[in-house]
C-alpha cells in the first residue's frame, strides 16, 4: 500500500461512535476508584479511621489495618471482574511501571483461591536494576521497593487493581517522581503553616495546588506507520512546511472534527470512571493540535491522574483510528505542544494563599505569599529551567507561542503597580480592596476584580494568572511531579527563610503588619526588576537584557542539568528534605543518559532514512529525468527544450550530495561522541550532533519540493495535518 492508499484510506474512515453511558455523569463517576464512598461501604469502623487519619493526618498503618483495607479492596474489586493486582509507580522513564499479579493461591486443597492481604497492598520488590537509578542501583544489585501511597486512591483498569505507589531503593534513596513530590508536598506545607498561622491561628495544614493543560497532536495511524520517524522518536525529523498550516488562526477553537469528539467523549468516560475531573476540550492553535484539562486538585493526585489520561489517550485513540503524540515538537514549523501546570496554595481552611483576602490582614497574607513565590523564582531560575528540560522540550522552547528558555514572571500591570506602591509607603500602610472601603491618602488598593485585570503573556514560562502561577514551559509529554516538585521544594525554602527575618521583626517588638512588610519590601526592590518581566520574551533585546539582570540564559540542554548539584541547589533540597545529594547525582546521570539515547535514537534514524528513504527516491526521480532528457535529445538532436529537467537534475545533484556528505558526517560524529568515557562530557558531544539535525534536515525538505510527488516515500505535511 502506497503513500496515497493510506492518505485515501485515512480520507474515508468514519467517526467510530462513543461509548457513552445513557445516564448522567454524577450517577457513574469513580465508579472505579476507591474513594471515600467505597471505604465507608467496604470497610469496617476501625479500619475506616485508621485509613483516614493516616491519609490526613500522616500516621502509620499497623498490620492488621493493612489486613483490613485489603479485604475491603478485595471484595470490592472482585465485584468489578478484578483477576489481578499491580503496584502503579512512576519511575525515571517519564512513564508509569506495573507489574501484574494474579489473585489466585493455592487453597491446600489441590486448587486455588483469591488471596489479596495487606502485605501484597502494602509493598513489593521489582527489580531495581532495571529502571534507570543514575547508579544508586547496580545490575547486580536488583532489589527496590513499591510501597503503597495511601493518600492517591487505588483504581481499575480493565481486570487489574491498581495499587499507586512510590519506588525506592534498597538503601532507601527515591528512584521514581512521586516519592520526591511528596517530600516536596510536605516541606511546602511545613514551611507555610507557621506564616499561616501568624494570621489564622487554627490553620494546621497547606496544600498545593496543580491544574494541568494538556495539549497533544493526533495524527491518523496508518500515516503515522509509514513515517519511521514519527514511529521511532515520536516527531517528524523531516518535512517541508505545508502551504497552509495555522496562519489563518482557524483551528483554534474551531468545531471539533467528528472523528475527534467521538475520541474525546470515550477518553472523557474512561477518566470520569476512573474519579479524573475532566472540564475542558478543545482546539488548540496547530492544525490536528487539541488541549484537554481537568479541574484543579491536590497536586500529588492531580499529577497521577495526568499520567493515567496519557495512558487512557494511547489507548483509547487506536480505537478511532488515531495515534496521540505528545512529543513537545512532533511538526516543525508549527505550534508545539506543552502541559502548562497551573500551580497554587491552599489552606485546610479553604484559604487560597494566592488570591486577595477578604480585608487588609488577608490582602497582607496574600502579597507575602505572592512575593515569596517570585523571590524563589528569582532565586533558582536556572533551576526552574533545568527541571522542564529534556531533549524534546529543547526543540519547543522559544518557538511558536512556546515561551523561552529564560524563566521569568509575568505580573500584569495591576500587580506590578501594586508593588511599586508598597516599596514607596509607610510599612504600617493597610493593603485593602478598591470599592470596598473609602479612599485614603497613601493606602493599597487591590481591584475588587482582581482575576481580570491581569492579562496574558504567551511568552511568559511563568505567568500570574489572578489566583495562581501558571508554569508554561512545563513539556507535553513530562511528569508534572519533575516541575512540581522543584517549584514547591524552592517556595518552601524561601518561605522558611522569611519566616526567620519576620521572627526577627516581631521580637524586636514591631506589629505584625510592619514586621512583615519590613521583610518583604528588600525582596520586592529585587525581584521588580529582575525575574519580573511583562514585555516580549521573544526578542532578541530580552536576552541581552535578561542577561543583564542576572537570569539564566542558557540554551544548552546537558548544561542546565548542571543546575540540579550547584551548591545553592543542594543546599535547598536537603535543607527542605526533598533530595539527597546522592539523588540529585544520580538524577543527573539519568538525565544525561537519556539526553544522549534521545539523541543518539533521532541520528540514527535521520542517517538511516536519509540514505534509505530519501535518496533512492531522489535517484529514482533522477533516473526519469535523465530518460527524459535521453530521449529529447535522440528526438531533436539537442537539448534545447529540456532547460527544466536539466535544472532539475542539478538540484537534485547538489541536494544528494549535500545530504550524503553531511549524514555521513554526522554518522561518523556520533561515533567519535560514542567514544567519550564521561557521561556530561558525552552529552555534550550529543548536543552538538542535536544542534546538527537542521543542516542535514535543509535539503532533504528541499528535495521534497523537487521529487515527484508520486515517487516521494513519506506522508508528508500537508497530508498529514488535515485529515480528522
Amino acid at each position: 500500500m502506497d503513500r496515497f492508499d493510506l492518505v485515501k484510506e485515512s480520507f474515508v474512515r468514519k467517526a467510530v461512535p462513543a461509548e457513552v453511558p445513557e445516564s448522567k455523569v454524577s450517577d457513574w463517576y469513580g465508579e472505579l476508584v476507591f474513594d471515600r464512598a467505597k471505604m465507608c461501604k467496604y470497610l469496617d469502623s476501625d479500619t475506616l479511621q485508621a485509613l483516614l487519619a493516616c491519609i490526613e493526618g500522616g500516621k502509620p498503618l499497623d498490620r492488621k489495618t493493612a489486613d483490613g483495607v485489603a479485604r475491603g479492596m478485595k471484595e470490592w474489586a472482585m465485584e468489578h471482574g478484578v483477576t489481578h493486582v499491580t503496584h502503579w509507580f512512576q519511575p525515571l522513564t517519564e512513564g508509569t511501571a506495573e507489574k501484574h499479579d494474579s489473585l489466585i493461591d493455592y487453597d491446600g486443597k489441590g486448587g486455588v483461591i483469591e488471596s489479596f492481604d495487606g502485605t501484597m497492598l502494602a509493598q513489593q520488590e521489582p527489580d531495581a536494576s532495571s529502571f534507570p537509578s543514575g547508579g544508586i542501583r547496580a545490575t547486580f544489585e536488583a532489589r527496590g521497593y513499591t510501597a503503597w501511597d495511601p493518600t492517591s486512591p487505588v483504581f481499575i483498569l480493565d481486570d487489574t487493581l491498581c495499587i499507586p505507589t512510590v519506588f525506592v531503593s534498597y538503601t532507601g534513596e527515591a528512584l521514581d517522581y512521586k516519592m520526591p513530590l511528596k517530600r516536596a508536598l510536605k516541606a511546602v506545607s511545613d514551611a507555610a503553616v507557621p506564616i499561616c498561622k501568624l494570621f489564622d491561628p487554627s490553620v494546621s495544614k497547606v496544600y498545593s495546588y496543580l491544574g494541568w493543560e494538556q495539549e497533544y497532536f493526533l495524527v491518523d495511524e496508518a500515516l503515522y506507520a509509514a513515517r519511521t520517524d514519527l514511529m521511532i522518536t515520536g516527531r517528524t525529523l523531516f518535512g517541508h512546511s505545508s502551504s497552509r498550516n495555522q496562519q489563518l488562526d482557524d483551528h483554534y477553537f474551531a468545531a471539533i472534527p467528528a472523528r475527534v469528539a467521538s475520541f474525546m467523549r470515550d477518553l472523557e468516560v474512561a477518566a470520569y470512571r476512573l474519579g479524573i475531573p475532566l472540564k475542558t476540550r478543545h482546539n488548540e492553535v496547530a492544525p490536528n493540535q487539541f488541549e484537554l484539562a481537568p479541574i484543579y486538585g491536590e497536586t500529588n493526585l492531580s499529577n497521577d491522574q495526568n499520567q493515567i489520561v496519557m495512558n487512557l489517550m494511547n489507548r483509547i485513540a487506536r480505537k478511532h483510528g488515531f495515534v496521540v503524540l505528545l512529543h513537545e515538537k512532533p511538526f516543525d514549523g508549527i505550534n508545539g505542544s506543552g502541559k502548562h501546570n497551573n500551580w497554587s496554595l491552599g489552606t485546610d481552611n479553604g484559604t487560597q494563599l494566592l488570591a486577595p483576602g477578604k480585608d487588609a490582614k488577608g490582602n497582607l497574607q496574600f502579597i507575602t505569599f505572592f512575593v515569596n513565590v517570585l523571590a524563589a523564582v528569582q532565586k533558582h531560575n536556572g533551576l526552574m529551567k533545568a527541571t522542564i528540560a529534556s531533549a524534546t522540550n529543547a526543540h519547543r522552547l522559544g518557538a511558536n507561542e512556546a515561551p523561552p528558555a529564560i524563566v521569568s514572571a509575568f505580573l500584569g500591570r495591576t500587580m506590578t503597580e501594586v508593588l511599586r506602591k508598597l516599596l514607596e509607603l509607610p510599612s504600617d500602610t493597610p493593603i485593602e480592596i478598591a470599592g470596598k472601603k473609602g479612599k485614603s491618602v497613601g493606602l493599597v488598593e487591590i481591584p475588587e476584580i482582581f482575576v481580570d485585570n491581569t492579562d496574558r503573556n504567551r511568552t511568559s514560562p511563568f505567568a500570574f494568572t489572578g489566583n495562581r502561577f501558571e508554569f508554561r514551559a512545563v513539556g507535553s509529554c513530562a511528569n508534572c511531579a519533575g516541575a512540581m516538585t522543584t517549584l514547591n521544594a524552592i517556595v518552601a525554602e524561601q518561605l522558611m527563610d522569611f519566616k526567620s527575618t519576620v521572627d526577627a521583626g516581631l521580637a524586636a517588638g514591631k506589629s505584625l503588619q510592619v514586621a512583615v512588610m519590613d521583610s518583604l519590601k528588600p525582596i520586592i526592590a529585587s525581584i521588580i526588576d529582575t525575574v519580573c518581566f511583562d514585555g516580549n520574551g521573544y526578542t532578541e533585546e530580552w536576552k541581552a537584557e535578561a542577561m543583564r539582570r542576572g537570569l539564566d540564559v542558557e540554551t544548552n540542554v546537558p548544561k542546565m542539568f548542571c543546575e540540579f548539584t550547584k551548591p545553592a541547589s543542594v543546599e535547598m533540597f536537603t535543607k527542605t528534605g526533598v533530595y539527597t545529594e546522592k539523588e540529585l547525582i544520580a538524577r543527573n546521570e539519568v538525565k544525561w543518559e537519556t539526553y544522549i539515547k534521545k539523541v543518539q535514537i533521532e541520528s540514527r534514524v535521520m542517517v538511516r532514512m536519509a540514505l534509505n528513504h530519501i535518496i533512492p527516491a531522489a535517484l529514482e526521480y533522477k533516473a526519469k529525468l535523465l530518460q527524459t532528457v535521453t530521449l529529447a535529445k535522440s528526438v531533436y538532436g539537442n537539448l534545447d527544450g529540456c532547460a527544466t529537467e536539466l535544472k532539475l537534475l542539478e538540484d537534485i545533484n547538489k541536494y544528494v550530495d549535500d545530504i550524503q556528505v553531511k549524514a555521513n558526517k554526522m554518522r561518523e560524529a556520533r561515533k567519535a561522541v560514542n567514544g567519550i568515557e564521561d557521561i556530561y562530557e558525552r552529552a555534550l558531544g550529543y548536543h552538538e550532533i542535536a544542534e546538527s539535525f537542521a543542516a542535514l534536515r535543509r535539503p532533504i525538505d528541499k528535495l521534497e519540493e523537487l521529487v515527484d510527488n508520486k515517487i516521494w516515500p513519506l506522508p508528508k505535511y500537508r497530508e498529514m495535518l488535515f485529515i480528522n
